[in-house]
C-alpha cells in the first residue's frame, strides 16, 4: 500500500544525495577540514569549506553555518536584525509565524524585540481555504516593506506546508511589486524533502537549524543562513560584530559532525518521511484526520494528526517517549514552555536535546488537539514509535 510513496521518497533521496556529494567533491573536502578552531577562530579552513559546500548545495551565493546559531529561531532573529532597520516593515505572507517568533517580532511583548527597535510588522493571512492570498500580498506591500518572511512549515497550525513551487510563486509576486524586497524563507523541517530548495527559486535568504534535517542527526548545535551574499554578510555582522562578520567564530571541533551529518541527511530525511507516511496511514485507518494524508505530496517531515481530545494527545506522546532510546522511562506531561501561550506536551528521547530530526512529538493543549509528529533517524524506529503510541492509546481505552 505504501510502496509508491516510499519509492518517490527514495528517488528524491538519491537526487539530493548526489547533489551533496558533488558539492563536497567540488570544494575538495579533505580530512584536515575536520579539525576545529578555538578562540577567535581565525583561518578556520574547515568552517570556510562547510560554508562553500552549503552555498553550493542550496544553490546560493553565500552561507553562514555556525554552532553559535543556537536554534532556527536564533538564526531567523540574526537574519531579521542584520537586515532590518528602524522604520522598516517586516511582512509575513502566510499568517502568524511560529510561536517562538512572536516575542522576536514583538507581537508578544518581550525585551529586545524588533518592535522595540522601531521595526514594524504586518501580516497577510491565508484565505479561508488555506490558500495563499496573492492579491492580499500585493496590496500589503508599501514603501516601507523591507523584508517578506515566508514560513515553509505549518508550525502549530493545520495549514498545508508550502511546496518550493508555492514559495517560488510568492517570491515572484513580491518581486513584481518591488524587486528590492528581501524574501526570507524559514526552511525548518523542509530541507531535502524536495529536489530543490527555496534559494534555487529566488529566495534571498533561507534559514534553518542544524539539529533538524540538514544535520542528519549528528549535529549537536547550530544553524544555517544561506542566500545572497550581501544579506548573509549583514546577518554575520549581527551574529559576531560589525566589521568582523564571517571572519571570526571558533568551530570547537564541530566540523566533522556538520559535514558528516549533511552527507547522511538525505537518508535520514527519507527515513523520517517514511515514518510520517506510516503514521498518517495508520491513524487514517482509525478515523483520525491526518495532515497531510498518507498519499499526498509532502514538503516537510512533519505529520500533523488531529487527535480530538487532550487525552489522546498525551497518550500519543507517552507512546513516542516510551519508544525512545533515551529517557524512555520518562512520562511527558504538559507544561508552560517559554515562548508559548498555552501548555505544551513534548515527547523527545533524543541523543541531542531538542533534535527534531530524531523521533519526537509535541502539541499545544488546545482544540483541535493536534499532535505534530516528526523525525526518526531510521525507518524502523519511526514505525516502532507509532506502533507503541497506538498500543498506549489502546491500553487506555482511547481507541479500539
Amino acid at each position: 500500500m505504501l510502496e509508491e510513496q516510499f519509492k518517490e521518497i527514495d528517488r528524491i533521496r538519491f537526487a539530493v544525495g548526489t547533489k551533496i556529494l558533488a558539492a563536497m567533491q567540488k570544494n575538495k573536502l579533505e580530512y584536515s577540514h575536520f579539525a576545529g578552531s578555538s578562540g577567535y577562530g581565525y583561518d578556520d579552513s574547515g568552517r570556510e569549506i562547510i560554508e562553500k559546500i552549503y552555498a553550493d548545495v542550496f544553490g546560493a551565493e553565500d552561507a553562514l553555518v555556525r554552532p553559535q546559531l543556537m536554534s532556527g529561531t536564533h538564526a531567523l532573529t540574526v537574519s531579521f536584525f542584520g537586515n532590518l532597520r528602524p522604520g522598516d516593515t517586516l511582512l509575513s505572507v502566510v499568517g502568524k509565524p511560529y510561536d517562538t517568533l512572536l516575542s522576536v517580532i514583538g507581537i508578544r511583548e518581550a525585551s529586545g524585540s524588533l518592535a522595540e527597535f522601531g521595526v514594524n510588522y504586518h501580516q497577510v493571512d491565508l484565505l479561508p481555504t488555506n490558500e495563499i492570498d496573492f492579491a492580499g500580498i500585493t496590496n500589503a506591500i508599501t514603501s516601507s516593506t523591507k523584508m517578506v518572511t515566508i514560513q515553509r512549515s505549518k508550525g502549530y497550525s493545520t495549514r498545508p506546508t508550502l511546496s518550493v513551487a508555492q514559495i517560488a510563486k510568492i517570491i515572484s509576486t513580491v518581486k513584481a511589486v518591488r524587486a528590492d524586497i528581501i524574501c526570507l524563507v524559514d526552511n525548518c523541517y523542509g530541507e531535502f524533502v524536495e529536489e530543490i530548495e527555496p534559494s534555487e527559486v529566488g529566495a534571498d535568504l533561507v534559514v534553518g537549524s542544524l539539529i533538524k534535517n540538514p544535520g542528519g542527526g549528528l549535529c549537536e548545535s547550530g544553524g544555517y543562513i544561506v542566500g545572497k551574499r550581501k544579506y548573509v554578510e549583514a546577518a554575520a555582522m549581527r551574529l559576531t560584530a560589525p566589521g568582523l562578520g564571517k571572519e571570526v567564530g571558533a568551530t570547537l571541533g564541530t566540523n566533522k559532525n556538520v559535514l558528516q551529518g549533511l552527507f547522511l541527511a538525505p537518508e535520514v530525511v527519507a527515513n523520517a518521511l517514511k515514518g510520517a507516511v506510516y503514521a498518517a496511514y495508520k491513524f487514517e485507518q482509525l478515523g483520525f484526520n491526518a495532515i497531510p494524508k498518507w498519499n499526498e505530496k509532502r514538503s516537510d517531515i512533519v505529520q500533523a494528526i488531529e487527535m480530538n481530545t487532550a487525552e489522546n494527545v498525551i497518550a500519543f506522546c507517552e507512546g513516542i517517549q516510551k519508544a525512545a532510546p533515551v529517557d524512555s522511562f520518562v512520562k511527558p506531561i504538559p507544561w508552560e514552555m517559554p515562548g508559548y501561550d498555552v501548555p505544551v506536551v513534548m515527547a523527545a528521547g533524543a541523543f541531542v536535546q531538542g533534535s527534531s530530526i530524531e523521533l519526537s512529538a509535541d502539541a499545544p493543549i488546545k482544540p483541535p488537539f493536534t499532535v505534530f509528529f516528526q523525525g526518526g533517524l531510521t525507518q524502523y524506529h519511526a514505525q516502532i514509535g507509532i506502533d507503541t503510541a497506538l498500543q498506549i492509546m489502546k491500553d487506555k481505552g482511547l481507541i479500539a
